[in-house]
C-alpha cells in the first residue's frame, strides 16, 4: 500500500530530577550535599532511509517518545543521558507542525534533524548550599522535553515528471527509457502509485523521472486520483505532457492538454509555470493529419513538440535527449527551507508554560498548574529552606498574587495537587 500522508506525535525525553543527598562516610563529619544532576532527555531525530518508499509505518503507529534522562544520585553523580529516539523517512518527505503549518525540516538531503529536543537535567542540592543554607533538602526537577504534533507528506524527489490523462502511455514511455517496470494494462488507472525511474543516457548524463498516477479534469479539486498525487509533481523541474494523439480513447488531445494545464494551475501557481515539453504518443496508430493538428497547436502555445510511439520506442530516444539537455539549464530540485516559529507564537508558548487556574470550593483554593508537578516532586515540605523555595515559585508566577486577588485570607486551606497548606502572608 502507498502511503504519503501521515501524523504523528512525536516527544523527546524529559530531564532527570536532581537528587537530594548528603554525604555520608565514616570520620568525616557534616559531609555537605552531594545530590547529583539529572541526565538529559533523548531527542527525536528524524533521518533519511532510501529503502522507504511510503509513509505506511506511520499508519498504525502514531506515538513516538524518547526516554527519560536518569535521576541524579548521592556522590555527586549525575544520571545517564536518555539515547535519541531515531525516526526514518522516504527521502523527499515533508515535515510540518500540524498546529502552525510551519515547515520543520525537508527530508531530502543525509543530515539529521532534531525535531523535539530532550529536556535538560535537574540541578542536584549540590548546587545550592551557600553559607546561610549549608543543608538544602531541595533540588531541581528535570525540564520536560518538546513535544509536537506533525503532519509529514512525500513529495518524491524527482527532475522530471511526467503528467496526462489516464491510458495516455506514460507507463509504458517509463518501462522503455529506464529500469522501472510498472503495471501495464489497457485500463485506466492501471497505475495506482507514482512510479520512479532512472534515465541514463551515457556515463555523465542520467535524471530521474517519475510517472504520475493519471490525471483527470477537477483532480485539483479532489476528484479521481490525480489529486492525492499532483504533491509529487510539485518538486519536479520539468514536466514531460504526455498526450494520446491518436484519439483512440474519444478523446481530443489538445482539450486534453488544456485540462491537465488548468488542474495543476488550480493545485500550485508554481505548477502552472514549470516548464513543459509534450510528447504526443500513440503515434504509430494516428495519421499525418492528427499528428499536425496537435503539433500546429501546441507550437503556437511556445512547448517543445515531439511525436513518438513508447511502445515501439520510436522518437523516445530523441525525446530524452531534449530532456537531458532542458534539464541541464534549470535549477536543482526544489528543496523547502525550514521555517522558524514565530515571535507571537514563541511568546505564546513561554507564556503557556506558566499558566494556572485557581478556583474556590467549600472554602478550599485549588489550583491547577501543570508545570507545577514536577517542582512538588523534588521539594521537601518538612524543610525550611525547602519550603521558601517552593514559596518563592508560587510568587514568581503570581499564584500568590492571584490567590490575594481572589480574597484568600490567611488560614484559609490550598490545595494543589493534593499537597494541601494553609495560606500565610
Amino acid at each position: 500500500m502507498f502511503v504519503d500522508k501521515a501524523t504523528i506525535r512525536i516527544k523527546a525525553g524529559n530531564g532527570g530530577d536532581g537528587a537530594v543527598s548528603f554525604h555520608r562516610e565514616k570520620y568525616v563529619a557534616a559531609g555537605g550535599p552531594d545530590g547529583g544532576d539529572g541526565g538529559k532527555g533523548g531527542d527525536v531525530v528524524f533521518v533519511v532511509d532510501d529503502g522507504m518508499s511510503s509513509l505506511i509505518d506511520f499508519r498504525y503507529k502514531r506515538k513516538f517518545a524518547a526516554e527519560n534522562g536518569e535521576n541524579g544520585r548521592g556522590s555527586r553523580c549525575s544520571g545517564k543521558s536518555a539515547p535519541d529516539l531515531v525516526i526514518k523517512v522516504p527521502r523527499g518527505t515533508l515535515i510540518r507542525e500540524a498546529e502552525t503549518g510551519r515547515i520543520m525540516a525537508d527530508m531530502s538531503d543525509d543530515l539529521p534533524h532534531i525535531l523535539a529536543h530532550g529536556g535538560r537535567g535537574g540541578k542536584g542540592n549540590q548546587h545550592f548550599a551557600t553559607s546561610t543554607r549549608q543543608i538544602p533538602r531541595f533540588a531541581k526537577p528535570g525540564f520536560p522535553g518538546e513535544s509536537f504534533e506533525i503532519t509529514m507528506e512525500l513529495k518524491l524527489l524527482a527532475d522530471v515528471g511526467l503528467v496526462g490523462f489516464p491510458n495516455v502511455g506514460k507507463s509504458t514511455l517509463i518501462s522503455v527509457v529506464s529500469a522501472a517496470k510498472p503495471k501495464i494494462a489497457n485500463y485506466h488507472f492501471t497505475t495506482l502509485t507514482p512510479v520512479l525511474g532512472v534515465v541514463k543516457l551515457d556515463d555523465e548524463r542520467s535524471f530521474v523521472m517519475a510517472d504520475i498516477p493519471g490525471l483527470i479534469e477537477g483532480a485539483s479539486e479532489g476528484v479521481g486520483l490525480g489529486h492525492e498525487f499532483l504533491r509529487h509533481v510539485e518538486r519536479c523541474r520539468l514536466i514531460v505532457h504526455v498526450l494520446d494523439v491518436s484519439g483512440v480513447e474519444g478523446r481530443d488531445p489538445i482539450e486534453d492538454f488544456a485540462a491537465i494545464n488548468r488542474e495543476l494551475a488550480n493545485f500550485s501557481e508554481a505548477l502552472a509555470e514549470c516548464p513543459q515539453i509534450v510528447a504526443a504518443n500513440k503515434a504509430d496508430m494516428a495519421d499525418e493529419a492528427q499528428i499536425t493538428r496537435l503539433r500546429e497547436a501546441i507550437e503556437a502555445e511556445g512547448y517543445p513538440f515531439f511525436t513518438i510511439s513508447a511502445a515501439t520506442t520510436m522518437g523516445t530516444h530523441e525525446l530524452m535527449q531534449a530532456v537531458a539537455e532542458k534539464l541541464a539549464t534549470l535549477p536543482p530540485v526544489k528543496v523547502y527551507e525550514a521555517q522558524p516559529i514565530s515571535q507571537e507564537e514563541w511568546i505564546r508558548r513561554v507564556s503557556d508554560r506558566h499558566t494556572f487556574e485557581v478556583e474556590v470550593e467549600d472554602g478550599v483554593y485549588y489550583v491547577d498548574a501543570v508545570w507545577l508537578e514536577p517542582i512538588l516532586r523534588t521539594v521537601n515540605m518538612e524543610d525550611y529552606s525547602s519550603l521558601q523555595y517552593f514559596q518563592r515559585v508560587l510568587r514568581a508566577s503570581g499564584i500568590i498574587d492571584k490567590l490575594e486577588e481572589m480574597g484568600i485570607e490567611e488560614g484559609d486551606t490550598v490545595n494543589i495537587y493534593g499537597f494541601e497548606f494553609d495560606f500565610v502572608r
